[in-house]
């Protein structure tokens, strides 16, 4: 006998995607809202009940569903394509590229969503939308740190798929030529500020540790006789 804390996941995941398939048209008219959301739910025909245990937050839990969704879709593009022989900066690029042409035709849905994530109580959801995203990027390209590193590679690649996505859904030539040189642009600049941190690691690491002399002044330099 299958447990329902089993089936619920993937019963609320089904019922998610039966209504994103009708939200996505009616939001790119409406925009992401409660009453598109009902509207999205009827045309699907979901159950009502069934639709708001799967989200209880209505249009928002879609459009993070939506972004989820997108974020699968790029990770598989990235998995499929043999990258291994890339240049950092060509595997990264071919990512971010990935993840922004999973928007496919829907692009208006998509600067909906982005007007809906602006709003006070989306807030938290969007830059964790975005950090999940490049996440995903990293991970796929094949990135194992734990350090510090973890952190701030992903820090940065927000920057740059934020401000891409921006361009992105602002160009309506489908070749998308202004955001991708605008993509190279950024990743150039990550690179020479990759490029100066290792250059100046290298430089400073037989230099002693500032930290620790400041901390001897505060603190003393040991124990006076």
């Amino acid at each position: 006998m299958t447990r329902s804390s089993d089936t619920a996941p993937d019963l609320h995941h089904i019922t998610r995607d039966a209504i994103l398939q009708s939200a996505l048209g009616i939001a790119a008219f409406d925009g992401w809202t409660a009453d598109s959301f009902a509207a999205a739910v009827k045309e699907s025909g979901v159950d009502a009940g069934l639709a708001h245990l799967a989200c209880p937050r209505e249009e928002l839990d879609l459009i993070i569903h939506w972004s989820n969704q997108m974020d699968a879709q790029a990770e598989k593009a990235i998995l499929d394509k043999d990258i291994a022989d890339m240049k950092v900066r060509d595997r990264v690029t071919f990512c971010v590229l990935a993840r922004l042409e999973a928007i496919g035709p829907n692009e208006e849905a998509a600067r909906r969503a982005r007007a809906r994530l602006l709003l006070p109580d989306a807030v938290t959801e969007s830059a964790s939308l975005v950090w999940n995203s490049c996440d995903t990027v990293w991970r796929a390209i094949g990135d194992q740190s734990t350090d510090f590193n973890f952190y701030s590679k992903r820090a940065i690649l927000s920057g740059v798929y934020g401000s891409t996505l921006s361009v992105w859904l602002g160009e309506s030539d489908p070749e998308k030529p202004r955001a991708r040189e605008f993509l190279d642009h950024r990743i150039e600049n990550v690179m020479q500020f990759e490029k100066a941190k290792w250059q100046f690691r290298k430089a400073t690491a037989n230099l002693p540790d500032l930290g620790s002399i400041l901390g001897k002044m505060r603190y003393g330099f040991g124990p006076r006789v």
